[in-house]
């Protein structure tokens, strides 16, 4: 399994907007894990000075998977349309990891 991770930054003003079109249905996170091969997608948020950053974490099946997706360069970052009018910083790369372990919390 592998994990994928974006970062980008929008203005603190658009923070409530651009979190309501990642968690919604039109070009956001529900058309991301709907590609064969996403086991599940999070997105993190932190408001720091006049921006909101966000991370968008995801888990995948494989490499295989990842390449399908984003073509013959998977490292580069996938934009969808509506994320260009919010985005004031975004990083071109993303990050991979390879899950080697995993936990959940235990009831008590």
């Amino acid at each position: 399994m592998i994990a994928r991770i974006w970062r980008g930054a929008v203005d603190l003003a658009d923070g409530n907007a651009y979190a309501a079109h990642l968690v919604g249905d039109d070009g956001g996170i529900a058309d991301y894990t709907d590609v064969p091969g996403n086991l599940g997608a999070w997105v993190l948020r932190a408001n720091s000075h006049n921006r909101a950053e966000f991370v968008m974490f995801s888990l995948w099946e494989s490499m295989d998977a990842i390449k399908a997706y984003a073509g013959d360069n998977p490292d580069r970052a996938v934009f969808y349309d509506k994320d260009q009018r919010y985005l004031i910083e975004r990083e071109e790369i993303v990050s991979h990891f390879e899950v080697v372990g995993q936990g959940s919390p235990s009831c008590g």
